[in-house]
């Protein structure tokens, strides 16, 4: 069985409607309990606003434009274990935009969002179609547990679920 998760909740922007302490922790564990073997159980969660988010995605993807998460995992000295995870950037300004757009509820969507990126911390990607089918089917799992519906079918506008997973950075992550 997993520790309890340890979120360093950090906040760099102004925006209404971010999760709470108790939500973060409740994702994250969520996410921990489908990796039992897994001992590391610490991340930070940084909320930013566009400027920082931007930034952040230039310097370490050399996208110059905002997205809605960034992940980045921990790599300790060799031989060294620590149960830090790593960080995750969410970009409020994006994800609240994202979350208008496709009629989502803002809390549900950071929910996909910190599970997207916590699955990408525990080394999973979708830069190759089959690993993207195998991460989104995980997501899905996740959130249902959460209550929440799969953020891939709730496509507004007739768009189809590879639509919707461009916002995930399906092939840009």
């Amino acid at each position: 069985m997993n520790p309890l998760p340890i979120v360093d909740r950090q906040l760099a922007t102004t925006g209404e409607s971010l999760p709470q302490q108790a939500d973060l922790e409740a994702w994250v564990a969520a996410v921990l309990a489908r990796f039992p073997k897994e001992t590391r159980h610490e991340v930070t969660i940084r909320f930013v606003d566009a400027e920082e988010g931007r930034a952040l995605n230039h310097d370490y993807r050399g996208h110059d434009k905002t997205t809605n998460v960034l992940s980045f995992p921990f790599e300790g000295p060799p031989g060294m274990a620590l149960p830090l995870l790593g960080d995750l950037v969410l970009c409020h300004p994006v994800v609240a935009h994202e979350a208008r757009e496709q009629t989502k509820r803002l809390q549900d969507h950071y929910a996909h969002l910190v599970v997207h990126g916590m699955l990408h911390l525990l080394g999973y990607d979708h830069i190759e179609d089959a690993e993207a089918d195998e991460m989104e089917t995980l997501e899905c799992e996740i959130l249902t547990q959460l209550s929440i519906a799969d953020p891939y079918r709730q496509a507004t506008n007739g768009q189809a679920r590879q639509d919707q997973s461009k916002g995930m950075g399906r092939n840009d992550e």
